[in-house]
């Protein structure tokens, strides 16, 4: 029998080889499309990142953060952006440059490391005083191929859904109304309600809405802006 002897050289190169393919391997890149699937709905900046299995943008049944409030009541993607960094998480954001319209889509690239093993995206929902559109921790398919998603809204629990227009700041009441909203809307509502009873972060009940644009309870159009879950479309090519 022939046997043959390997050069350390050799086996040296032969080891930095398979790390080198191992850690491309284990690098993702993700071609990735989010498509507003509502009638009336508009989407604030849309921030998605992929990052590691201990890290969330928000959790059902647990109360919002400061920064996921900022977000669901404002529309504001800094403060959710800047924990997301300091996590070492790999971030999109704002692919529409501005609002998500109504039946639109926004696409973009992210390229992941190898230790961040799960998706989440968040973006507020136009009208509405807390409500979101959110991905929580998405484990990320390994094998190529294109995956596709539907996203629910959630309520933040932080603000009283009471339907009228509003500054959006965190804990003053109100929807924000941007300019592509303002001929949408009624006005001079007295209130859909005052207080809500689940504080926490839960599916959102959507919106009531009435037909009295100058009066009524609610400044929201019930013909254009009522809507149901799913409210969005995550399409995800692993490459």
């Amino acid at each position: 029998m022939k046997v043959i002897k390997k050069s350390p050289i050799t086996s040296t190169l032969s080891v930095l080889a398979l790390a080198l393919a191992s850690s491309t391997t284990m690098a993702q890149e993700l071609s990735i499309t989010v498509t507003n699937l509502t009638q009336g709905l508009y989407f604030t900046p849309v921030i998605t990142a992929a990052h590691t299995s201990e890290n969330h943008i928000f959790m059902s049944g647990t109360m919002a953060s400061d920064e996921l409030q900022a977000m669901a009541e404002g529309g504001s993607i800094s403060g959710l952006s800047s924990i997301l960094t300091n996590a070492d998480a790999n971030l999109n954001e704002n692919p529409a440059g501005g609002l998500l319209a109504p039946a639109m889509s926004a696409s973009f690239d992210l390229s992941n490391d190898s230790a961040n093993t799960h998706l989440s995206l968040a973006a507020m929902v136009l009208p509405s005083n807390d409500g979101f559109v959110g991905l929580d921790s998405w484990k990320i398919p390994e094998e190529a191929g294109t995956y596709t998603v539907f996203l629910n809204a959630y309520d933040a629990g932080t603000e009283a859904n009471d339907e009228l227009r509003g500054s959006g700041a965190p804990g003053e009441a109100g929807m924000p109304v941007p300019p592509p909203l303002d001929p949408l809307l009624g006005m001079n509502g007295t209130g859909v309600t005052d207080m809500e009873s689940n504080d926490k972060v839960h599916i959102h009940r959507g919106s009531l809405g009435d037909s009295d644009m100058s009066a009524g309870m609610s400044d929201i159009n019930n013909s254009v802006q009522r809507w149901l879950n799913p409210v969005a479309k995550l399409t995800i090519t692993v490459k």
